[in-house]
């Protein structure tokens, strides 16, 4: 069934108990997508672990360990339909030492729903989220104030409109167009206006969160671009051989397509033949963008490609940069950023060491203005355009060519220190 819809990937952001995991639980139990045993289950170990209330944000964090932290560490991943739509929900952590996940998950998102509370407005990650989303390509964005019931808020039309317009100015100050954005008055954890409009605030008009996502624009496949699909993960399996497994973020893929893997072990690119595409169990003829895939290649060994290689098609094999220019915000760095400095880069599935080697400009990273160039440093709450250079080969993409795979996050010691897109790019050999 599901196969026929179109399918809408759907990343919750925003600040630490704000109530996004509460939101998407309710969310899925109303929709019949968690049942009362399973509800009623969570809702026993949330009184236990002596967190009554948190049963619905448990219906996503299915670890242990955050369970018994209240927290949200990694990105769950939960489906549900709509008359319309096909949805993958991607609850994306509010803890700073999380924002990775954070990062993979806008890196997928087709939309985001941005959850502030009302009693607290916007916080710092709420800005942290916003600017992300943002830099990382997501063009639809639906705003929920949440917490409506709280005491000290009591329904208040007067709080919502003031959160409202914080989170405007906000949203404004990155580049959205907010007079695109809804922006909902819910209270998830009594289930107001998530999927039953509420009887509490007869001052709201708007619709309920569940009509606003199903009133999303369903996403544009980018199926005219040259095919590229990162590998994930590559498995070796008796009697079929070497399957790469991966999700196709641009073109089209069918069966008998000669395709290119790259850089691949020796950095020369490692050619083979679709013999077969499978998705869910399922043998497909071909495959398009947001399909996770394995694939039977003929003419590719278990050692000649490694997770972080992209395929695509030999006519137009993906890009290997010997450097790069790249537009970045820094979000987190302990002091300042200088040339030489060769923290890993997450690029779709490639982690590479990469170094800076020219700070070019610093801007403004609300408005894109040039402040200073050459600068000596940049620091957090930075924007800059930098020239990189990768240690060993690595496939990116100019945005303006193939956005999708010119997006990265750059981690150091157990932290995101930046995120940002490439611009331009010196072709290797």
């Amino acid at each position: 069934m599901a196969k026929n819809k179109t399918h809408i990937n759907l990343v919750f952001i925003g600040h630490v108990d704000h109530g996004k995991s509460t939101t998407v639980g309710r969310l899925l139990y109303e929709t019949g997508n968690v049942d009362e045993t399973a509800l009623r289950k969570l809702k026993e170990k949330a009184i236990e672990l002596g967190k009554p209330g948190f049963e619905f944000a448990y219906v996503m964090d299915n670890l242990k360990e955050e369970r018994e932290r209240g927290v949200t560490i990694d990105l769950s991943h939960k489906k549900f339909e709509t008359d319309k739509y096909y949805f993958t929900i991607i609850d994306a952590p509010g803890h700073k030492d999380f924002i990775k996940n954070m990062i993979t998950g806008a890196a997928q998102a087709d939309a985001a729903v941005l959850v502030v509370a009302a009693n607290d407005g916007v916080n710092a990650q709420t800005k942290e989220h916003v600017f992300l989303a943002r830099t990382l390509g997501v063009a639809q964005m639906i705003v929920a104030i949440n917490k409506m019931d709280i005491s000290g808020v009591d329904w208040s039309e007067t709080r919502f409109n003031k959160v409202k317009d914080e989170v405007t100015a906000l949203l404004k100050s990155v580049g959205y167009k907010t007079d695109q954005i809804p922006f909902i008055a819910t209270a998830s954890f009594p289930g107001h206006n998530v999927t039953k409009p509420s009887d509490k605030m007869p001052w709201f008009k708007g619709k309920t969160l569940l009509e606003t996502i199903n009133g999303l624009n369903p996403p544009e496949k980018p199926t005219q671009l040259p095919f590229r699909m990162p590998i994930q993960d590559v498995y070796n399996i008796t009697g079929i051989g070497v399957v790469p497994v991966g999700r196709i973020e641009t073109g089209i893929l069918k069966v008998n397509d000669k395709v290119i893997i790259v850089p691949g072990r020796e950095g020369k690119g490692v050619p083979g033949e679709v013999k077969s595409i499978e998705m869910h169990h399922e043998q497909l003829a071909m495959a398009e963008p947001g399909d996770n895939v394995g694939l039977s290649v003929r003419g590719i060994g278990k050692k000649d490609i490694t997770r972080g290689d992209v395929m695509g098609h030999p006519a137009t094999p993906p890009t290997v940069a010997t450097e790069f220019t790249a537009q970045l915000v820094v979000l987190n760095h302990p002091t300042v950023i200088t040339k030489g400095y060769t923290p890993v880069f997450h690029i779709h599935t490639a982690q590479v060491a990469c170094q800076f080697i020219e700070i070019e400009k610093k801007l403004n990273p609300a408005t894109g203005e040039v402040l200073a160039t050459n600068p000596d440093f940049i620091k957090n709450g930075d924007a800059a355009i930098v020239k990189i250079k990768p240690i060993q080969p690595l496939v990116i993409e100019k945005q303006k060519e193939i956005p999708q795979l010119s997006r990265f996050a750059i981690r150091d010691s157990g932290a995101t220190v930046a995120a940002g897109m490439c611009i331009d790019l010196v072709k290797k050999a």
